[in-house]
């Protein structure tokens, strides 16, 4: 027999806890699952400098012109190869008699096709998991020619217009080239992502977008790039020599996402690109999510956000990407070991609303929805379904549970609980990247 006063009791003990701790609203997101198809390096060569015109009003026939031989020649078989050198392709074009004047004509088509402002040489058509089709991405030197802007073409129609970030410390330098170019996903979402290598003043430095895939509750679907200043900036100040190729091994010694040998080469990759996000401390845990034998990554700040990774085949797959928590009523996130599942306490109206929300995880290794329920923690005499006019005196005397707005039993309310749940965090770990390494090691 369920006693539904203890239950009671066990829920204002929680709503004690939820209204004294103060804590972030979750915003955890969970992004679409693709195939990333463009998992390849387009890097030009280390040299290539896109000059400075003066473009005011710039017409038809005004240009950007590209310095170096061999800058133009290496675009098409960029597109074509997937690990082959920038240096390489440059070689390879220079050693065919006809390749030079072949990829200037596709250089003029390009300028025809996508204005006097393209930089042709960093100019792809390419597929990327964000989008259906082929799309052609195509940097411009911007009017006045002190920076560069990117855009996202599919047939005559753009997609999406991307914002350059300079850093504050640049902010008056010029822009001088646009030197390489990558395609892959770098945080492990199965989103494309872009990394640009780019040029201001004498500085040379890296920027990351973060693509993400959107869908809202009436099927509406928006695609974004975020730009990642933090892990810029310290991928900038951390990687020698910045090429793209430098930046993989500084991230995953140059291994793609399906290339690890095992979750622990796995999980201390996922751990540097946490510490490369970050300007505060992530803390670290191993915790046994779901029933195998191999277990899941916990990556903690503590206080504000919390992601989860789990290893299957040679890749990482990212079970929550900075679900939020620490204010707002939201006290974070509980699992029940080995069964896979998701618990979150919420709170509304000062704790006199309380939503318990269980996840599971699915086949794609997403973690997905089951149920969420509204217990009020007052009497609702009119109904509403929201504390108003005497009914916050009543505080504490509400026992009623809703699904979709359909009052549930107390054992049904159980029947979603999975068994014992634990901190979904660094639990007082004090485990460092250092750390993480040595017990994964």
């Amino acid at each position: 027999m369920f006693n539904r006063k203890n239950s009671r009791h066990s829920r204002m003990v929680w709503v004690f806890i939820l209204l004294t701790v103060g804590i972030l609203a979750a915003c955890g997101r969970k992004q679409d699952e693709s195939v990333v198809d463009a998992d390849r390096v387009y890097d030009v060569h280390e040299e290539a400098i896109v000059s400075e015109p003066e473009l005011s009003e710039v017409s038809q026939e005004e240009t950007v012109e590209v310095s170096g031989a061999d800058e133009a020649a290496t675009t098409d078989k960029a597109i074509k190869t997937d690990e082959a050198t920038a240096t390489d392709q440059a070689d390879e074009a220079m050693a065919d008699g006809t390749a030079k004047a072949d990829e200037t004509a596709e250089s003029k088509e390009l300028r025809r096709r996508f204005g006097s402002r393209c930089i042709t040489e960093q100019t792809f058509e390419i597929e990327l998991s964000e989008y259906d089709g082929r799309v052609w991405f195509v940097p411009s030197v911007s009017p006045g020619g002190r920076n560069f802007q990117m855009q996202i073409i599919q047939g005559k129609e753009v997609l999406k217009e991307i914002s350059t970030y300079v850093p504050e410390e640049l902010a008056g330098e010029k822009f001088v080239s646009l030197d390489a170019v990558a395609f892959f996903d770098i945080n492990y979402d199965n989103e494309t992502d872009i990394v640009l290598i780019e040029t201001y003043g004498d500085t040379t430095f890296t920027v990351v977008y973060y693509g993400e895939t959107y869908t809202y509750s009436d099927g509406l679907v928006s695609v974004y790039f975020d730009v990642k200043e933090t892990l810029s900036d310290n991928l900038t100040s951390s990687v020698e020599n910045l090429t793209v190729p430098a930046i993989r091994d500084f991230l995953s010694n140059g291994k793609k996402n399906g290339e690890f040998e095992d979750y622990r080469e796995a999980y201390l990759a996922a751990g540097k690109l946490r510490e490369a996000e970050s300007d505060g401390i992530i803390k670290y845990n191993l915790i046994f999510f779901d029933d195998d034998d191999i277990p899941e990554l916990v990556a903690d700040y503590t206080g504000y956000y919390v992601s989860m990774y789990t290893y299957h085949d040679g890749r990482i797959y990212t079970v929550m990407d900075e679900w939020g928590y620490g204010a707002g009523g939201n006290h974070g996130y509980d699992y029940c070991p080995r069964k896979s599942s998701v618990r979150n306490y919420d709170t509304d109206y000062a704790g006199l609303i309380l939503w318990t929300t269980y996840w599971t995880l699915g086949e794609g290794y997403e973690l997905e929805p089951v149920v969420s329920i509204e217990f009020l923690n007052f009497i609702d005499e009119n109904g509403n379904g929201r504390p108003d006019g005497d009914e916050s005196e009543t505080v504490g005397y509400g026992d009623k549970s809703y699904i979709d707005g359909v009052e549930i039993t107390l054992e049904e309310e159980l029947s979603y609980s999975m068994g014992e749940y634990e901190w979904l965090g660094a639990g007082g770990n004090d485990m460092g990247l250092a750390e993480l390494a040595a017990a994964l090691y």
